[in-house]
Formats: structure tokens, C-alpha cells, sequence
């Protein structure tokens, strides 16, 4: 069972943003302020009616929720054993599951007075949310975004720009996901007066990680009353399965299901090019160790004196060196199973989905999906697998024919 006195897996952190040893709040003295006001606006919010009724009408009529949760009967059939649901959180506005955080952070933002948002994004999609959702209120949108990954979502960087937001690229470090948050972080620091840092993933220092995962929970919230509707009351899923860079999505999914020792939890991390010691992969539980990073303590991927490395992962929504702080709980408890997937293998799941489902999935749920492929034939035709199905893949189509040797300009 939990540890640390949280009596259920669905009550953490604590009261300093602890789950277990990781999370906590690792920020300067410029910042302290404005995380205790964060904090406190979101302790009322959890609390005030008004507020969800913002939240579910936005989450209805803007983003298109629930999301279907859809049975995949070719991709089941082919690969025999078990019986696989694709939750659809492909299908919202903007295309993936980030907009579900991205409203509830903005709402809260205007709340506190603020008119400038900054956020980081890696395959672009947390970016396009957070462009979306101020364009709607009217607020200044800066997105820092590393240059390789600016060069390798393209469409993602050209949507942002439509919707009015200023797309920085970061040049430094490797150019990806965790060079885009140290250049935010630095933005933040520099202007805490009308900005608020709008974070894509259940990381950061206190109170975002669980701020994150409250507002990505209706994914998980759904499926249980989904899966219900169209297995029998009472059915809960056997196994989740869903991508992880920082995981917010998987958290989604994962945490209404936390204190159901029945279900089996699974995440799937980046491969790479396999877990080595090259660290040719974003695999941070597989081949990391505990540190600190981006106000938070968590599992990362390091030198022996510390130094972030840099990763590596076909997928720029999964390259990044280190995981949130519950998954890091989750995964020492044992609570959660976390397990590596190839940039190969998510290749194969990915052409394998848009050939048995017609659905094209983003490089991050291929990699989820290519755990699905591995297992299903393991296991029973009644039990079910839940998998989350975050992205939809028309920002990904150029990495990917790329890698298939297809030519783009036929």
C-alpha cells in the first residue's frame, strides 16, 4: 500500500508536494511567491463550484469531451488475446490531450490577473493548446520550443503561429523539450509580474504536478463510466496503457484507477534507440536515477556527477530526460509497471494502426500501442485493455515517411 502515512494512492502529495522522497518545490526566491498564490488560487478552485462549472462547460463546448472510448475489433482480432479500447483523446480540439490542462491552468491565470502566457512544448501539441485557449481569452502567448524539435513539427510550429502566439526557439543544449522548460523557467524568473507559466506535463515544482494530473483525470474519470456503459456495470479495465514522457496523459488515465488493485497500471517510456549505456533513449525509470530538475525531485537520466544528459527519442513529446514525480512514486511502490518501447517498434505500431483502425496515431501513443501489440497475445479474450490514444499523427507524417524512405514531395 502507499507509504509515508498517504493512506490511499489518490490522496498525495503532501502538504509540501512530496509523494514519497520525489516532487517538493525546488525554485528560486522570485518564484516562491508566485507558486504559494498558484497554490492557494487552486486549493479555492478545487473547492469552488463556479469554477468545474467553467471547466466542464469549456471541456464540453470548446473541446469536445468525453473523448469515445472506442473498441479496436480488427486491431483486437489481429493480434488475438485480448480485448483492446483506444480511449480517443486524439479526437479534442487541438488534437491531443493537453488542451484538457491547458483550460483549467489559463482559468486560473486570468484569475490571478495575469495577461502573458508562457509554456515549453516539445511535439508541439502543448503549445498549440496553449496558442488556442489564449487566443480565445485574449491573452499574449510566448511558446519556447527547442530548434530541433521547431525543425521536426513543423505543422505544430506553423498552427501556433496562426493563432497568434511568438514561437522562440532554443538553440541551446540539444535543442528539445528540456532546453525549451529551462528557457521558460528563465522567462518566468524574469518577469513574474503579468506572467503565468502555463506547464504541459505533471512536473515542475508544487503545485503543478498534481494541478496537472487533477485537470487530466476526466480521461480516466470517462473510461470508468464508459467502460461500465458498454461492458456492465461494474467492469472495470484489467490493464491501462498509456505513453510517458513527463505523463501527463498516462496520469490522466491512471490515477481514478490508482486504489483498484485489480487494475494493472503500464507505462510506456521512449527506447530510443534502445536502453543502453549510451543513453541513445528517454527511458528515465529504465536507465536513470533519482535528482532534481525543474523544481521538482524526480527519476532522470545523469552523469555520475549529476549532469543532465540529454536522451534521446524519435518522438519530441517523449524526449525528455526525466518523468513526473508520481510516476516516480508509482513506480518505486510498485504500484505502476514502466516498461521501454523503440523508436522501431513504435514505427511498426504506428503503421499498424492507420492500417487495421484508420486511425493515424501520434509517434507518443505508438509507442503505448507497441506495448499493447506485445502483450494482447498474452492474454485472455475477456480481459480488457484501456489505451490511451493522446495525439493524432498529421504532425508527425513528415518524421515519419522520413524514417519509412517515403517521398514527400510526390
Amino acid at each position: 500500500m502507499a507509504e509515508d502515512g498517504i493512506n490511499s494512492f489518490m490522496n498525495g502529495p503532501d502538504e509540501q508536494g512530496r509523494f514519497g522522497i520525489f516532487g517538493g518545490r525546488f525554485v528560486s526566491e522570485t518564484l516562491m511567491p508566485l507558486i504559494l498564490d498558484l497554490q492557494a488560487r487552486y486549493d479555492h478552485a478545487k473547492t469552488d463550484p463556479d469554477f468545474w462549472a467553467e471547466m466542464h462547460d469549456l471541456w464540453t463546448h470548446y473541446v469536445g469531451r468525453p473523448s469515445p472510448l472506442y473498441h479496436a475489433e480488427r486491431l483486437t482480432a489481429h493480434l488475438g488475446g485480448a480485448k483492446i479500447y483506444l480511449k480517443r483523446d486524439e479526437l479534442n480540439h487541438t488534437g491531443a490531450h493537453k488542451i484538457n490542462n491547458v483550460l483549467g491552468q489559463i482559468i486560473l491565470a486570468r484569475r490571478m490577473g495575469k495577461t502573458r502566457i508562457i509554456a515549453e512544448t516539445g511535439a508541439g501539441q502543448h503549445g498549440v493548446a496553449t496558442a488556442t485557449v489564449c487566443a480565445k481569452f485574449g491573452l499574449k502567448c510566448v511558446v519556447y520550443m527547442g530548434a530541433h524539435d521547431v525543425e521536426r513539427q513543423a505543422p505544430n510550429v506553423f498552427r501556433m503561429r496562426l493563432l497568434g502566439a511568438e514561437v522562440v526557439p532554443v538553440t541551446s543544449g540539444r535543442g528539445t523539450l528540456k532546453d525549451a522548460m529551462n528557457d521558460a523557467l528563465r522567462d518566468w524568473v524574469t518577469n513574474v509580474a503579468d506572467t503565468f507559466y502555463c506547464i504541459g506535463t505533471v512536473a515542475g515544482p508544487h503545485p503543478y504536478p498534481a494541478m496537472v494530473r487533477d485537470f487530466q483525470s476526466i480521461i480516466g474519470k470517462e473510461v470508468r463510466t464508459q467502460l461500465a456503459e458498454q461492458e456492465g456495470e461494474g467492469r472495470l479495465p484489467d490493464t491501462l496503457v498509456a505513453a510517458i514522457g513527463g505523463g501527463s496523459n498516462a496520469m490522466g488515465l491512471f490515477h481514478p484507477f490508482l486504489d483498484d488493485p485489480s487494475v494493472n497500471i503500464i507505462g510506456v517510456e521512449a527506447g530510443g534507440k534502445g536502453v543502453n549505456e549510451q543513453m541513445e533513449h528517454c527511458a528515465s525509470l529504465s536507465g536513470g536515477r533519482p535528482g532534481v530538475l525543474h523544481g521538482n525531485r524526480t527519476y532522470l537520466l545523469q552523469d555520475e556527477d549529476g549532469q543532465i544528459l540529454e536522451g534521446f527519442s524519435i518522438s519530441a513529446g517523449l524526449d525528455y530526460p526525466g518523468i513526473g514525480p508520481e510516476h516516480a512514486w508509482l513506480h518505486d511502490t510498485g504500484r505502476a509497471q514502466y516498461v521501454s518501447i523503440t523508436d522501431v517498434e513504435a514505427l511498426e505500431a504506428f503503421q499498424l494502426c492507420c492500417a487495421l483502425e484508420g486511425i493515424i496515431p501520434a509517434l507518443e501513443p505508438s509507442h503505448a500501442l507497441a506495448h499493447v501489440m506485445k502483450i494482447a497475445p498474452t492474454l485472455p479474450q475477456d480481459h480488457i485493455i484501456v489505451m490511451n490514444m493522446c495525439g493524432r499523427g498529421d504532425k508527425d507524417i513528415f518524421t515519419v515517411a522520413k524514417h519509412l524512405g517515403f517521398d514527400m514531395k510526390i
